[in-house]
């Protein structure tokens, strides 16, 4: 029998990343190197509240900028336009995103439409919009606050757009110039949120892992990242000022990222859907539980079974023989007190129609490692509920 081709592979690692305790100082200097004269900085009111805003203007050394922090827990349409609004009337030039992955997604769909005309769902991927954004794309700084999506370093923005659908806007222009990675902003972040937030790194590892595309640089990235964020996770929620602990969380978030190239799947579309339908839902939480059962799905694809990947994340994750990836995972979310079930969130069955229609529709779909149907869809959220 013939092998099956390959598809051609894309390969690129272009981001510049500024990592470390203490990294955050070299701010101002990033931004002259960029030449951003006039940066807004974009956030939320948490972020906004404990203090770290003042330690980056501190940082800039440029007392009374302007600050966005009216980011949603889920980034959409209407907060996109409010910052817009907020970043032309400044006469800004730039933008330094400050937060989580919400409100870095958020200064990136900002940076599209302060250049782009045109209402944003043109931009989705979806609607074939990753070739209708140019370089005209604002600048944008990213800097972290949780360890989790890897949003500083990672090509998309996932925005809730009016009519409620969450879509991807992806391209090379809204990656971050630079990212600023400076474990020591994660040390005041409740235990709850490092859990999720960490778990949402798990599973950025090990589906983008399972992705079929030609990509060993990320699959190695991937496989390293889950065995960071697997050994450190725990250490993190329940001692939140060790050092080695944030380090490695945020290391294993941005790594998670920089594999998104080759692209996620189920999880995420079924995570996406969620989000766009309830967005007090939490993204990294909902993926924690439904990875077991889509794992459990793609235990049937070819391109795993043959290349043996499930074996090989049990391997990064020092799993023994006897315990499966899916009960692993369970029993992870157990031991960071988070949900093991979306009806704990206040998912209910009478949703699946709607979550399933989304999950098809949604970019991650076309690549998972195992076609899923509708059907297959709504199984594994019968196995998540």
């Amino acid at each position: 029998m013939l092998a099956k081709k390959a598809k051609m592979a894309l390969i690129n690692y272009v981001t510049e990343i500024r990592f470390g305790a203490g990294s955050l100082r070299e701010l101002k200097e990033v931004c002259g190197n960029l030449g951003i004269t006039k940066p807004l900085i974009v956030t939320d009111k948490g972020v906004r509240a404990v203090g770290i805003i003042d330690q980056v203007v501190t940082a800039l050394e440029r007392p009374g900028l302007d600050v966005f922090d009216g980011t949603p827990p889920n980034p959409s349409e209407s907060a996109v336009r409010a910052g817009v609004q907020t970043l032309q009337a400044a006469g800004c030039d730039g933008i330094v995103a400050v937060g989580g992955g919400s409100s870095l997604d958020l200064a990136k769909a900002v940076a599209v439409a302060a250049r782009h005309e045109g209402p944003l769902r043109q931009f989705a991927l979806i609607e074939g919009g990753a070739l209708k954004i140019t370089a005209a794309t604002l600048p944008i700084i990213a800097v972290p606050t949780t360890a989790g999506t890897g949003s500083e370093v990672g090509r998309g923005a996932i925005i809730i757009l009016d009519d409620g659908r969450k879509v991807g806007i992806i391209s090379p222009h809204v990656i971050p110039k630079v990212a600023i990675c400076d474990p020591e902003l994660t040390l005041g972040l409740p235990a709850g949120l490092t859990a999720a937030t960490g778990m949402d790194a798990v599973a950025h590892c090990i589906e983008t892992f399972l992705a079929p595309a030609f990509n060993p640089p990320a699959d190695g990235i991937a496989l390293d990242g889950l065995w960071r964020a697997w050994r450190h996770i725990e250490v993190a929620v329940a001692h939140p000022s060790d050092m080695e602990a944030r380090l490695n969380m945020m290391s294993a978030s941005l790594q998670g990222a920089l594999a998104f190239q080759k692209g996620l799947g189920c999880v995420h579309s079924l995570s996406h859907s969620l989000g766009g339908i309830n967005p007090r839902l939490h993204h990294g939480t909902l993926n924690a539980i439904l990875l077991p059962a889509v794992i459990r799905f793609n235990r049937g694809a070819a391109s795993v079974a043959g290349e043996n990947k499930i074996a090989r994340l049990s391997q990064a994750m020092g799993l023994a023989e006897d315990v499966s990836l899916e009960e692993a995972l369970v029993a992870k979310s157990r031991a960071l007190n988070l949900p093991t079930g979306l009806r704990e969130l206040g998912v209910s069955e009478d949703m699946s129609e709607r979550v399933v229609q989304g999950a098809l529709a949604d970019h991650s779909h076309r690549t998972n490692p195992r076609e899923a149907s509708a059907a297959d869809y709504m199984e594994m959220l019968r196995q998540s509920m």
